[in-house]
């Protein structure tokens, strides 16, 4: 009997997930709960553009069409790419959209029994003859729900979506103390181009983070508002966001995404030879993240703002926080319609925000909160067992907590 494989999400990773599911002759039923594929694609700011360089982000088996020039390609050329390839290898009849998995369970083994095992399902095979998945579905129209019994599980729902990272604030401290509005970036990206640009137009914003969102929103409000009502971001730490990837007319590459540089960088449960390797080749570590930090440091004119990070590029690249600023961010904060404020902590007032160790508040209309989003949080809750609730996520201490780490 054909094997039934459910596969949560359509985005990338679920695309891909799908297509080779029906190449090694399985039935895939891919469950999408908003009725589109693409996954964070589907919505983002105007200005939004892929970070990755074109070339280094595409499918193996399906290039970027001719008709993208681009470098760094847009959000509807992306959406339009994820769509042709969708289409090409005939992906979207296995796809249930407007379909969200409530939750998923594994009716066989015991929670005691599975916790036992060292190896995948017990036995190492990724099929078990002695239990199934249960995977409720409802439908998001008419709120109807569904039960599927499957084979296999594969979760696709990415990491920055959905479950917005809201920060915490002492009692009367938080949003219900401020008068204007508070919404968090996932909102923002969430409404037309036409009205994000209505709903900021006029009115004295304050973005919270410094990360791409924050950086991309800062820009339209910016673009919308000038000198007259700049827009503020508030950050805690510096980052060596990157203008491009060829600092000094050297491809970021070549330094740090190949085989050469993973012997500079010490590894768990390394042996004696690769430890001395990684010991003797640190100053040469060092030498290239003194490399790139000098072209970021100049091209951006960090020194200028104040904005030259503490920490090295290689721990910023190490902690996966790397973003591409947008074109002319730091022309804008040199004319005064983005101010950057730096803020250990915060917390909201009747006037807006009031930045720890400062008496005067900063008078805000509306506050975006660009502070991330709980992805972990998103991945644990879709279990009903404590037992996949408690191991399917690496290390907390981990910079980007993932199931074994991968």
């Amino acid at each position: 009997m054909e094997k039934q494989v459910a596969i949560i999400g359509a985005g990338i990773s679920g695309l891909l997930a799908c297509k080779y599911t029906v190449s090694k002759g399985f039935h895939p039923i891919v469950f999408e709960a908003r009725n589109s594929i693409g996954g964070v694609w589907i919505n983002t700011v105007e200005t939004t553009k892929l970070q990755t360089p074109k070339p280094a982000f595409q499918f193996s088996d399906f290039p970027w069409p001719d008709s993208v020039s681009e470098i760094f390609p847009s959000q509807s050329q992306v959406l339009d790419y994820l769509q042709s390839y969708a289409h090409h290898f005939d992906l979207l009849k296995h796809i249930k959209f407007s379909t969200k998995v409530l939750g998923i369970k594994y009716q066989g083994a015991s929670d005691e029994e599975m916790q036992s095992w060292s190896l995948w399902g017990g036995n190492g095979e990724p099929f078990s003859s002695r239990g199934k998945w249960i995977v409720e579905a409802q439908d998001t129209q008419n709120l109807s729900t569904e039960v599927y019994r499957v084979d296999f599980v594969i979760l696709c729902v990415g990491r920055f979506s959905d479950v917005p990272n809201i920060p915490e604030f002492p009692p009367d401290k938080g949003p219900e103390a401020f008068h204007g509005d508070v919404i968090h970036s996932m909102d923002y990206a969430n409404m037309d181009y036409e009205s994000a640009r209505d709903f900021v137009r006029g009115r004295r914003v304050t973005v919270v983070g410094f990360q791409k969102f924050a950086m991309d929103i800062a820009m339209e409000c910016s673009t919308a508002n000038g000198v007259e009502r700049p827009c503020r971001v508030l950050y805690r730490t510096e980052h060596w966001n990157i203008p491009d990837y060829i600092p000094w007319g050297v491809p970021l590459g070549y330094l740090y995404l190949n085989r050469f540089s993973e012997l500079m960088v010490h590894k768990p449960g390394e042996g004696f030879l690769l430890s001395l390797l990684a010991t003797i080749l640190a100053p040469l570590r060092l030498a290239f993240s003194k490399f790139v930090e000098s072209d970021i440091e100049k091209k951006l004119r960090l020194a200028k703002f104040g904005m030259v990070p503490k920490h090295s590029f290689t721990q910023e690249l190490n902690s996966c926080l790397i973003a591409t600023v947008p074109h002319g961010f730091y022309d804008k904060v040199e004319e005064g319609s983005i101010i950057l404020k730096k803020a250990p902590s915060f917390s909201f007032c009747k006037e807006g925000i009031k930045v720890q160790g400062e008496d005067t508040p900063l008078e805000t209309d509306l506050v975006i909160l660009a502070t991330g989003f709980k992805g972990e949080k998103k991945l644990k809750d879709i279990f009903e067992s404590k037992t996949f609730q408690d191991c399917i996520l690496g290390s907390p201490d981990a910079a980007v907590p993932l199931y074994r780490l991968l």
